[in-house]
């Protein structure tokens, strides 16, 4: 007998665009760029949406109503796909996520476009959690981290065209046709997953933990959504009812604590060293960057002049940075821990530098290449984290998992926005009032990035 020549180990494709993998990944890479797409087109229509349906302060309810029904969908669609599979909670979401486009561009009154708003949120955590689950399942382990990569790149074009065109369409058309029109672009998405869909779940012992049951965690999603809106809402009334808005707030912060001790890896709220450390890292992440991301424009236009769309500059190069980072890391080896590390370290380098934007004497200009920085150390350190979790989850439970980093991503940025919007209507609306709000913000959302930095050790 001789040994085995190298012609007769089984060949493992390398490339999530090869023949076996290539139409899955377009599929997958489109459904993103749709829920982005929608993501960064809202905001450019909402003031529209807000004068035919006399509703001004629909703007920032619009988005905790997605925000909310998008972190209660999140966990029922991560335990429904550890029990049953990722096939059917993916065309729920989608489902859902039509029919809700559908009701807004249908919507003739603010309550009817909350629920579309609503709607839309359970439609979009639905399958961005069973699209992680899908990854797990469909994709080899070396793989993971290019269809990462490929997931935070399709992200670039809609945050670069997406408001450019829903402008463009609004004005042409009306900006019920921005949600319209995004409808039909589902269809080639499905189409190119139907292989993906149909293959069987890997078989694999069903769960026995405590996030495998039902009823508590439907009960803790339930606390946690409540609790986030509760508390927004109360942080939100701070600076005109103060006792009130306090009450609020520490009842919402109670519900919330509540449901994510129940929802997150168990040791996540004490930063337990592996997966729960790991899944807190994603929040801390989205918390330092969206804290700072979101003001950025206001800061550029209100203390330095720049009009909307040369404030908007900083936030497309960020875009840009974070696909370069994204792609980096799959390309990199070596020990996972030191490249979140790195990401959140130039993150915090990053806001900091950013801060200086609205200093005297100091060109605005100065948070282009900041945010650069920013980007890449989103995509270098953020994706990473996505990747290490998958790897330290057992099969059964990758579905808990992945919704809890969604849940953690998205409460990360939407607290953060919360403190920061409090923050400035606390300190005042002037110019001179809002460079210092600025200051206060990014001093605290770097805090939060050194704090990441701090603790990356602990994801070993």
């Amino acid at each position: 007998m001789t040994g085995p020549k190298a012609l007769d180990t089984p060949y493992a494709s390398t490339r999530i665009l090869s023949p076996e993998y290539r139409i899955a990944t377009v599929g997958i890479v489109l459904t993103i760029t749709l829920v982005a797409f929608e993501g960064m087109s809202v905001g450019v229509v909402m003031p529209a949406v807000a004068r035919e349906l006399n509703a001004l302060d629909l703007y920032g309810i619009s988005f905790s109503a997605f925000l909310i029904a998008s972190l209660f969908a999140n966990v029922v669609a991560g335990l429904w796909s550890d029990r049953r599979g990722y096939q059917l909670p993916f065309l729920s979401g989608v489902v859902l996520f039509v029919a809700g486009m559908a009701l807004a561009g249908a919507a003739h009154s603010a309550g009817l476009f909350l629920v579309a708003r609503a709607v839309q949120g359970l439609g979009a955590g639905a399958s961005i959690v069973a699209l992680l689950v899908m990854i797990a399942r469909v994709y080899p382990e070396a793989l993971r981290p290019k269809v990462f990569a490929a997931v935070s790149a399709a992200w670039v074009v809609p945050a670069m065209v997406g408001p450019a065109v829903a402008g463009f369409v609004a004005v042409q058309w009306g900006w019920r046709y921005v949600f319209y029109g995004i409808i039909p672009l589902v269809v080639p998405a499905l189409v190119m997953l139907v292989p993906a869909l149909r293959r069987p779940s890997s078989p694999h012992e069903p769960s026995t933990g405590p996030r495998s049951r039902p009823v508590a965690m439907t009960l803790a999603a339930t606390a946690t959504a409540g609790g986030a809106g509760a508390l927004l809402q109360g942080v939100d009334l701070l600076h005109q009812h103060a006792v009130t808005g306090a009450l609020e707030a520490v009842a919402g912060l109670a519900f919330l604590v509540y449901g994510l001790h129940r929802l997150l890896p168990p040791g996540a709220l004490r930063f337990a060293r592996g997966l729960p450390t790991t899944v807190l890292m994603r929040g801390l992440f989205s918390a330092a960057f969206f804290g700072v991301n979101s003001f950025i424009p206001l800061a550029l236009q209100e203390v330095k002049s720049f009009d909307l769309k040369l404030a908007g500059i900083a936030l497309t190069t960020g875009a840009l940075g974070w696909s370069t980072g994204s792609y980096l890391q799959s390309r990199r080896e070596g020990e996972a821990y030191k490249r979140i590390r790195l990401g959140a370290g130039c993150v915090t380098a990053s806001i900091l530098i950013c801060m200086l934007c609205v200093v005297p004497g100091v060109t605005g200009w100065v948070a282009v290449p900041a945010w650069i920085v920013a980007g890449f150390g989103m995509g270098f350190g953020m994706t990473t984290v996505s990747v290490t979790a998958l790897r330290q989850s057992p099969v059964n439970e990758q579905g808990a998992n992945s919704a809890a980093l969604s849940v953690t991503d998205m409460l990360g940025s939407a607290l953060a926005i919360g403190v920061g919007g409090a923050l400035v209507n606390l300190i005042g609306h002037a110019p001179d009032e809002i460079a210092t709000g600025f200051v206060v913000i990014s001093l605290l959302m770097a805090a939060i990035g050194l704090a990441a930095t701090l603790l990356a050790g602990r994801t070993r």
